[in-house]
C-alpha cells in the first residue's frame, strides 16, 4: 500500500509501506546491517509527502531520501558508474579524507570510485570505518547502496565464482558480521529483482535480511494515475475513471503505466478500455520474458459438451467469484482423463465463463544453473501481482517435476520445492487458482495433490451413451461453426461403432469439410460424413488409454464423475490392474 498518514498532536505522522516498515524496524533493531531488497525494484515508488500529496521516485532515491532523508552518508555503487554519493557534499568529504587514509601517494585517484570492486570496496570500507564517531553519543549513519548485485555475487557454486565473485562474497560476509559495522552504523543494501540470481550462501546466511518489494497494488495505481490527472496528464476515454482503470491494470508496474499514459498525452489519443487490456496482455508477457501466456478464448462451459459434474463444479466456481466469496474457491484443481477428453478446452472454456485472467505457465527451465530458479522467482512474483488469477499448467506431471529428481544439480528439487510452496500459500486462495491438467495423475507427487494445493480433483472420460456422441456431435458443430446439412447422425454412430474422444470427433468432422471444401462446398452433407466416419481408424494405444482411464478414477473425488462400468469396481481390483497395465507398458 502507499505510504499514508495519521493526524496525531496537530501533524501528520508518516506510516511507511509494509515492506519498507521491515526495512526500518530491521535497521532500528541494531542487529545486522546486510540487506537484500528484491523484486519490484526497477519500478517508482510512491511517496506520500502530505495527505493528499504524492511523488513517485525509484528505489535508490526512495531509500536515501524517504528512509534515510539524504543524511550522513549514503553511497552507490553498481557495475557500470562505480561509486557515487547521494549528495556532492558528501563526494567532496569522501575525496579529502583520502589523503589521510590511503598513505600511498602512487594510487589512481579514480581507483576510490573504480567500477572495479576489488579496487573500491577497500578504499569505501576504511572511509566507513574512520567516520565512525569516537563519542558513542554522537551518531552517523553510513549506507552503502549496491545495484545489480548480481553482477558481483551471483548465484552459482564457489569454485565457478571469478576471483573479483569471489572477493566480494567473503567482503558481504565479512561486513555483515563485524561487530565494527553494526556498531558504527554502516549499512549494506543490495538490489536484485530476483532472490535466486545472488549466491545463496549470501542469500541463506543468518546475517543477511531479505525483504521483498511487492508490484504496485491497486491503491497505489489508483494514487498514481490520479496524480497524473491532477498534472493534466491524463487522457482517458468517457466513462474511464482512474479507479476503473486502476482496477484493470493488476500485474502492471508504474514504469509500464507511465509510459502508457505519457503515450496517450503526447498522441491526444485518450485511453479506452479495450485498449487497456490489450496492453497489460502484452506488458505481462514481455515482462515475464515469454514465460507466461495469457489465455484468450471466445469459448464457455456453454461450448463444453457432456461431463455436468465437472461443468457444475466450474459454475459454482464462477458464481463465488462473482460473489465475492474468494475463501470458499479450493487452492487448486487437478483436472485428469485420458487423451482426447477436453481436458484444456474444458479449462479455457472456464476462463471465459469467470471473467478473471488466466495465463499458462511456458517453459521456464533453462540448462544455465540459477536460470530457472530466476525465470520461476520472476513469474511467480507476477502471478502475485495480478491477482486474482487463474493458472493453467499443461501437462503436469512432466512439467512440475518431482522432489527427488537427479542429475542436475539439485535444480529440479529447488524448483518443486519452491512451486509446492507458493501452491500452498492459503493468503493466495482464491486469487491465484490453479489448474493442473495431465492424462497421468498418478506421476504427480502427493505433495501437489494434497488438500491446500490442488484440492478438487476432477476427471473427464469418452462419452459413454449414444445420446452423450450425439451431444458431443452438436457441441462440436458449434465449436467449429460449421455448416451441416440436416442428416441423422445416430444412424452413421450405430454403424461405426467406434469409442470416439472428442478429439477424434473434431478430427473427423474437420476431414468431412475437407472432402466438402474438395467439391467446392460449404457445407457438409451425410455422404461426407460417412465417408470421413468410414475411413476414420483410432490411434492403436488401447494399453495406454485403459491406464489413463484407470488412474484417473482413482483420482476422482466424487463416483458422479466416475463411467459406470468403474463406478462398482473394488480400488484394490483398479490398483491391481493399474499396476498390471504398467508392467506391460514396461514402466515401474
Amino acid at each position: 500500500m502507499p505510504d499514508q498518514y495519521v493526524y496525531r498532536h496537530n501533524e501528520y505522522i508518516k506510516i511507511l509501506p509494509a515492506w519498507a516498515q521491515e526495512l526500518a524496524n530491521k535497521y532500528g533493531s541494531k542487529k545486522t546491517n546486510l540487506y537484500i531488497l528484491y523484486g519490484n525494484i526497477r519500478d517508482y515508488l510512491p511517496h506520500q509527502k502530505k495527505e493528499d500529496q504524492f511523488t513517485f521516485t525509484r528505489v535508490q532515491e526512495y531509500i536515501s531520501e524517504v528512509l534515510f532523508g539524504n543524511q550522513n552518508i549514503i553511497a552507490y555503487y553498481d557495475r557500470s558508474s562505480g561509486v557515487s554519493f547521494c549528495e556532492p557534499e558528501m563526494e567532496q568529504d569522501y575525496f579529502a579524507a583520502m589523503p589521510r587514509i590511503c598513505l600511498n601517494p602512487d594510487v589512481n585517484q579514480d581507483d576510490f570510485v573504480s567500477s572495479d570492486p576489488e579496487k573500491s570496496f577497500p578504499f569505501l570500507e576504511k572511509y566507513f570505518l574512520s567516520r565512525i564517531p569516537k563519542n558513542k553519543r554522537e551518531k552517523c549513519r553510513m549506507v552503502l547502496i549496491i545495484d545489480y548485485a548480481e553482477t558481483i555475487v551471483p548465484a552459482g557454486d564457489l569454485i565457478r565464482l571469478s576471483d573479483a565473485d569471489r572477493y566480494c562474497m567473503v567482503t558481504f560476509n565479512r561486513w555483515a558480521t563485524d561487530p565494527k559495522f553494526i556498531r558504527g552504523d554502516i549499512s549494506i543494501i543490495l538490489l536484485t529483482e530476483n532472490l535466486a540470481d545472488i549466491a545463496s550462501r549470501l542469500v541463506s546466511s543468518p546475517s543477511t535480511v531479505k525483504i521483498s518489494v511487492p508490484f504496485p497494488d491497486e491503491k497505489v495505481r489508483e494514487s498514481f494515475l490520479k496524480s497524473r490527472e491532477a498534472e493534466g496528464k491524463l487522457l482517458l476515454e468517457r466513462g474511464l475513471s482512474p479507479e476503473k482503470l486502476a482496477s484493470i491494470t493488476s500485474g502492471v508496474n508504474l514504469m509500464n503505466l507511465d509510459q502508457l499514459v505519457s503515450e496517450s498525452f503526447e498522441q491526444n489519443r485518450p485511453l479506452s478500455l479495450e485498449f487497456m487490456r490489450r496492453k497489460k496482455k502484452e506488458i505481462i508477457e514481455n515482462e515475464a520474458a515469454g514465460l507466461l501466456e495469457f489465455m484468450e478464448t471466445s469459448f464457455n462451459l456453454s461450448h463444453v459438451s457432456g461431463h455436468d459434474f465437472v461443468k457444475k463444479r466450474f459454475k459454482n466456481a464462477t458464481r463465488a467469484i462473482k460473489m465475492g466469496r474468494p475463501d470458499v474457491l479450493p487452492m487448486g484443481y487437478l483436472i485428469a482423463g485420458p487423451v482426447g477428453t477436453g481436458k484444456s478446452f474444458m479449462v479455457s472454456a472456464f476462463a471465459g465463463e469467470i471473467g478473471i485472467p488466466m495465463v499458462k505457465f511456458r517453459n521456464f527451465r533453462t540448462k544455465w544453473q540459477g536460470e530457472t530458479e530466476s525465470n520461476l522467482e520472476k513469474v511467480l512474483n507476477i502471478l502475485k501481482a495480478m491477482a486474482p488469477v487463474a493458472v493453467m499448467i499443461d501437462e503436469a506431471d512432466a512439467f512440475l517435476g518431482d522432489r527427488d529428481q537427479d542429475g542436475d544439480s539439485g535444480t529440479s528439487n529447488r524448483v518443486f520445492a519452491q512451486i509446492a510452496s507458493f501452491m500452498g500459500n492459503t493468503e493466495y486462495r482464491g486469487k491465484i487458482i490453479w489448474f493442473l491438467i495431465t492424462c497421468r495423475p498418478d506421476l504427480i507427487p502427493i505433495d501437489l495433490k494434497r488438500q491446500g494445493r490442488a484440492e478438487e480433483h476432477l476427471a473427464l472420460f469418452y462419452p459413454e451413451t449414444l445420446a452423450d456422441r450425439e451431444d458431443l456431435f452438436k457441441t462440436l458443430v458449434r465449436k467449429l461453426n460449421l455448416d451441416i446439412r440436416n442428416f441423422p447422425i445416430t444412424d452413421l454412430f450405430k454403424k461405426y461403432k467406434h469409442d470416439y474422444s472428442g478429439a477424434d470427433l473434431e478430427a473427423v468432422l474437420v476431414r468431412a469439410k475437407l472432402i466438402a471444401a474438395m467439391e467446392d462446398r460449404v457445407y457438409v452433407k451425410r455422404e461426407d460424413m460417412e465417408e470421413a466416419m468410414g475411413d476414420f481408424v483410432p490411434a492403436a494405444y488401447p494399453h495406454e488409454v485403459e491406464l489413463q482411464n484407470l488412474v484417473a478414477v482413482l483420482e476422482c473425488t466424487s463416483k458422479e464423475m466416475i463411467p459406470r462400468e468403474f463406478r462398482d469396481m473394488a480400488r484394490t481390483k483398479i490398483i491391481n490392474d493399474i499396476q498390471e497395465l504398467k508392467a506391460l507398458l514396461g514402466e515401474r
